[in-house]
């Protein structure tokens, strides 16, 4: 499912990233967990995400401090950290303000 139709402005956190040759299950168990905790936080909007060789999550929120306090969340802190020592060989993360949107669903 796409996330659409989101009220603008507001916030994308564009997470790209690459998986180092890993034993894989451990890492879809952290992900997963991760999206059910930002689910959690104020200021959630959605998350759209996609991998091959190359991942790319793009997360949605209302302010740019609730891309701050999810940051920080403690849980999501310590799978930073794992992703820096186990998981990533590489990874970019983008902070942009979405001003406008537009999109297509053929039904």
């Amino acid at each position: 499912m796409i996330v659409s139709n989101l009220e603008v402005p507001y916030y994308a956190v564009i997470f790209t990233s690459v998986l180092k040759d890993i034993e894989i299950s451990s890492y879809y168990k952290t992900a997963k967990r991760m999206e059910e905790i930002a689910k959690e936080q104020q200021g959630f909007l959605g998350i759209d995400s996609s991998r091959t060789d190359i991942g790319i999550t793009i997360s949605y929120w209302k302010t740019l401090n609730d891309i701050i306090n999810w940051k920080n969340n403690l849980e999501h802190k310590e799978a930073q950290i794992k992703g820096r020592e186990e998981w990533y060989s590489k990874y970019q993360i983008r902070i942009c303000k979405v001003e406008r949107e537009y999109g297509f669903e053929d039904l």
